[in-house]
């Protein structure tokens, strides 16, 4: 999505009224009891919020770079990376605490960030400037650039094969994808998938690849050996990231505009229930250990929020700073794909 639709969408939103249900402070409480502070980017005024898990209170504000987008941790899970996309660098916090460790400069335009599964490569994609950078990664915060590849027009999400051949990359607006090769770092193909193309996700096996499509209101299924989409689940309107609900099975899609996430089946490719009643703009989400509640940023709504799975109703809303995009809690084991993205 351009800044100038973001802006429009962003205008459009009104406030909601956020509690649907009710669970007893003690339990939520629990949900993450052994967590450190749960971290949250605030893409509109360059900070991360501190939320604790035990109290669910905003307990610090750490400054970024400007736009900071999407975060992931190091393979070692010792650092959580933060990309900021307009400062044109990288700020390495602490997973648990937020603390800044270090920043690496000159990684120019990072927006979405990754490692392959092997965590040999370490990928950004270039929103602004129409381009991936492919990096050579040894460790820690020590990376080489392998390939800058112009990649047009607006590089956004990612997604890895488990072979660590191949990145597939979403161009939103000529509304392709890409797949690149990683050891040659050149462009396999493109192929369209429709309009606005953001969040990727692989099912079980990598047997296709499910694009969220911001422009409209389904998830397209692309057979990607075969470079074709051959299916479009229904989803919410402006249906954009992912997140798996780590059974093997099942994944989330947030949409943006009609303020809900569906659930998908990977094995049957379909819908099989929604989570409405959301307030602005669903984007980021992450899921607790347990598996029992979903927390999931609200770009337009200046707040967090908290699902409980076994109802799939929203119980908790948490102010942040504005347009929260990222969040992270270390409570969990991390996943591959970005978070997202």
């Amino acid at each position: 999505m351009s800044k100038t639709e973001f802006r429009r969408a962003a205008g459009r939103a009104v406030g909601h009224i956020a509690a649907a249900g009710a669970l007893a402070c003690a339990s939520l409480f629990s949900l993450s009891a052994h967590a450190d502070n749960i971290i949250v980017l605030n893409s509109g005024e360059a900070t991360l919020s501190l939320i604790d898990p035990q109290t669910l209170q905003v307990v610090g504000t750490v400054p970024t770079g400007k736009e900071p987008h999407h975060l992931f941790p190091t393979p070692d899970n010792q650092s959580l990376i933060v990309a900021n996309s307009v400062s044109n660098n990288l700020m390495f916090v602490d997973p648990k605490t937020g603390k800044v460790q270090r920043w690496v400069e000159n990684i120019e335009d990072p927006y979405q960030l990754g490692f392959s599964p092997d965590q040999k490569w370490f990928v950004t994609t270039g929103l602004r400037l129409d381009r991936l950078d492919i990096y050579h990664y040894a460790g820690g915060s020590n990376m080489t650039l392998a390939k800058r590849l112009p990649l047009s027009a607006m590089p956004s999400h990612m997604a890895f094969t488990k072979d660590n051949r191949t990145v597939f990359v979403s161009l939103q607006v000529s509304g392709e994808i890409a797949a690149v090769d990683l050891p040659t770092q050149k462009v396999l193909w493109k192929m369209p998938v429709g309009s606005a193309p953001a969040g990727l996700w692989l099912t079980p096996g990598d047997k296709y690849l499910l694009v969220g499509m911001t422009g409209a209101d389904y998830v397209a299924v692309v057979d990607w050996r075969n470079q074709k989409v051959i299916k479009q689940i229904p989803a919410g309107q402006a249906a954009h990231n992912f997140r798996s609900l780590t059974d093997g099975r099942h994944v989330l899609v947030s949409s943006r505009v009609s303020n809900t996430i569906s659930i998908i089946d990977e094995e049957t490719l379909e819908k099989t229930g929604e989570i409405n009643g959301l307030p602005p703009g669903p984007d980021d989400m992450e899921l607790t250990a347990d598996k029992r509640y979903l927390w999931v940023t609200f770009r337009f709504a200046k707040k967090v929020g908290i699902v409980d799975m076994q109802t799939k109703k929203l119980i908790k809303t948490i102010p942040v700073g504005r347009s929260p995009h990222g969040i992270y809690f270390y409570d969990r084991a991390p996943v591959t794909a970005p978070n997202g993205a």
